[in-house]
């Protein structure tokens, strides 16, 4: 578990009373609704995407690890670690990859999302991950600050085309062995 109360990574302070801990397999299909709910009221999902289901589903299967932000027993964000070789840009032992980043829009503004990355990062680097990893959408504007922010660059030369006419940005972060 980490506490959210210190935000080390930039961005505003964040609320006191929040952690950020493992998710409890009963909690998975909020956590799901949750992150459908926060890409959809940001313009990422429509109606007929098909990526609202695997968004939704991940970690039900038992890959990686899902972990929650809660304030008061309420889930209000969440971030996803995929260790290599699951995931779209991992490619090989030593890398991993984070996944479906949501913080919900009631929560937003409050440091939720940089308390995420932060409790992502150290847990990636508590598996001995040396190079953390993840996709964005070129729109996802606030999402890349925030990256930025917690020292991730670029890697054009690892963007991902989930299907034609789409592109996701990768991102990377060297960790310290």
């Amino acid at each position: 578990m980490v506490s959210a109360a210190r935000n080390a990574r930039g961005g505003g302070p964040v609320e006191p009373g929040v952690i950020v801990r493992d998710a409890r397999p009963d909690e998975l299909a909020r956590i799901g609704d949750l992150r459908v709910a926060a890409y959809r009221a940001d313009g990422f999902l429509t109606a007929h995407s098909g990526y609202a289901a695997t968004l939704h589903a991940l970690g039900a299967g038992g890959e990686g690890e899902v972990l929650a932000a809660v304030d008061g027993g309420q889930i209000i964000g969440t971030v996803m670690l995929m260790p290599w070789p699951a995931g779209n840009v991992a490619q090989g032992p030593g890398e991993a990859e984070i996944r479906a980043l949501a913080v919900a829009p009631h929560a937003r503004g409050q440091g939720i999302g940089a308390a995420l990355v932060t409790a992502v990062i150290e847990r990636a680097a508590g598996h001995g991950v040396r190079l953390l990893l993840l996709l964005t959408l070129p729109q996802m504007r606030a999402a890349h600050r925030l990256y930025t922010e917690a020292g991730f660059g670029r890697l054009p030369d690892r963007d991902w085309s989930p299907g034609p006419g789409q592109v996701l940005l990768a991102y990377g972060l060297m960790l310290a062995p």
